[in-house]
């Protein structure tokens, strides 16, 4: 499915809240003149005000801001329309409350009951219109779908006959669900596979990321195996965690799974659903835009001592205040991190080496920088660029990345979210000097991964300030 096609479709979605939101404020001006205020009926009457044009130019906006905060303009092709509604009633629910004590709580009123009537009519307007125009939109969407206009290129990964039945039960009604199967996967290691005459086999399971980087485009995994090839299920998991697909599995195997799968009906008996994102999508903006502040106001309030470190390094080292490397971030993408530098120049000569106690490649100021975690302070840049996040796991260059993964598999679970400047693993465990301690610093990433939350960023942002003011880095 194209990114143009999406975004033009978000768009008229969008379009569709703005209308709405204009269609309501009339109706409740309307109301208000002709019912609180007693003026004679006349629809052109709100025309003639100027506070409608004024809140005309705020209103729409704040209902947008309330819509995008709560993750609403994102994968249209996949909501279902009756959360839709449950989740416009719940938006439209406090966003009235809020618009209602910004902009109309010192309007004129009769009585007192006047202000619950213009509360039930202002949530009335703007539930009836935003949740008319948005089933329209998603039913014109999920007819695009049953037309086969759109569809989500899909990889089978199963070769037996539960595979096989669960194929012939999708194509018979791919068009409801927007399945393009591009091939299938083979894991049972037979000559002759039920589903070769009817889908492509693209490979065995070793070839799982190979086939995975030909086709880029792909968006849907659904894993079809016997019971006897559940032991597979762990690796085939590990092999696409860093991946940003959504994965479905036939449910009889939802007891080796984790508490972040969540059941989503499709067909008969349904598939247990493991999103590509560790967070809701309303979660993921509050964190971004909490990164983007937080970072701006870290970066302001920190420029006396950045300044003062950076003329210390040129000052005592002669060489670039800045160094630079690549790691791995969000779905294995590499970046180039920033930091302060507090090793020789040249201090990786020989190839890839962690630091360890009394590293004689540290500098003096290097030593101290690294003890207060002052040496991290450029990598709010990284987070205004969009490739951190201020709380997330660490980033690892993909030669030890790929040392953990030899050791811990699961270790790919990470690149499912963004890496941070701070981490549960950095505050209970601290640096590490080897692929060993690595691993074992690893365990609270997946910690953290299974219990992400903001109220988790705030405790791990506080630790990390209680480690900067005690020294307790290395």
């Amino acid at each position: 499915m194209g990114m143009n096609r999406r975004k033009r479709e978000i768009w008229w979605y969008v379009l569709c809240d703005y209308a709405a939101s204009v269609l309501a404020w009339y109706g409740l001006f309307v109301f208000r003149k002709t019912v609180i205020e007693a003026h004679p009926f006349d629809l052109l009457l709100p025309f003639a005000d100027n506070n409608f044009w004024v809140a005309i130019l705020i209103v729409p906006e704040l209902w947008l801001l309330f819509h995008y905060l709560t993750g609403t303009y994102s994968d249209l092709y996949r909501k279902s329309r009756l959360q839709e509604i449950g989740k416009t009633f719940v938006v439209t629910f406090f966003g009235s409350i809020i618009i209602f004590f910004l902009l109309l709580l010192d309007d004129y009123v009769r009585k007192y009951s006047d202000y619950y009537l213009t509360f039930f009519v202002l949530f009335t307007f703007q539930m009836l219109f935003t949740a008319t125009f948005r089933i329209l939109v998603l039913n014109i969407l999920k007819r695009n779908i049953k037309r086969g206009k759109v569809g989500f290129v899909t990889l089978m990964i199963g070769s037996s006959s539960k595979a096989n039945e669960l194929y012939v039960q999708l194509k018979e009604r791919a068009e409801s669900f927007g399945f393009n199967f591009i091939g299938y996967l083979e894991l049972n290691g037979c000559s002759e596979n039920t589903l070769t005459a009817e889908l492509k086999e693209l490979g065995k399971l070793p070839d799982l990321e190979k086939i995975m980087e030909a086709h880029p485009d792909i968006e849907e995994v659904i894993i079809a195996i016997e019971s006897s090839e559940h032991p597979k299920l762990n690796d085939i998991l590990n092999r696409l965690a860093d991946k940003n697909v959504t994965i479905r599995i036939i449910p009889d195997m939802y007891d080796i799974l984790s508490r972040t799968v969540k059941m989503n009906h499709l067909i008969g008996e349904g598939f247990i659903e493991i999103p590509p994102l560790a967070l809701k999508e309303w979660e993921r903006i509050t964190k971004r835009w909490f990164d983007v502040l937080a970072s701006l106001a870290a970066i302001i309030i920190t420029l006396p001592c950045t300044l003062y470190v950076a003329f210390r390094i040129w000052w005592t080292d002669k060489g670039p205040v800045f160094y630079t490397q690549e790691r791995l971030g969000q779905y294995g993408r590499p970046f180039h991190i920033i930091k302060f530098r507090s090793m020789h120049v040249g201090a990786e000569k020989s190839g890839p080496q962690l630091t360890s106690e009394n590293d004689s490649r540290i500098t003096p100021i290097g030593s101290v920088i690294r003890k207060y975690r002052i040496d991290e302070l450029p990598q709010f840049i990284n987070v205004l660029k969009g490739e951190m996040s201020i709380v997330g796991p660490r980033a690892e260059r993909k030669y030890f990345a790929d040392r953990i993964i030899e050791v811990a598999p699961y270790y790919r679970h990470v690149f499912k979210v963004l890496p941070g400047i701070t981490s549960l693993g950095m505050v209970k465990y601290g640096y590490a000097s080897t692929v060993d301690e690595m691993v074992k610093r690893l365990k609270y990433d997946i910690i953290y991964m299974e219990n992400m939350s903001l109220m988790m960023d705030f405790k791990i942002m506080i630790y990390t300030v209680l480690t900067v003011m005690y020294g307790r880095g290395k």
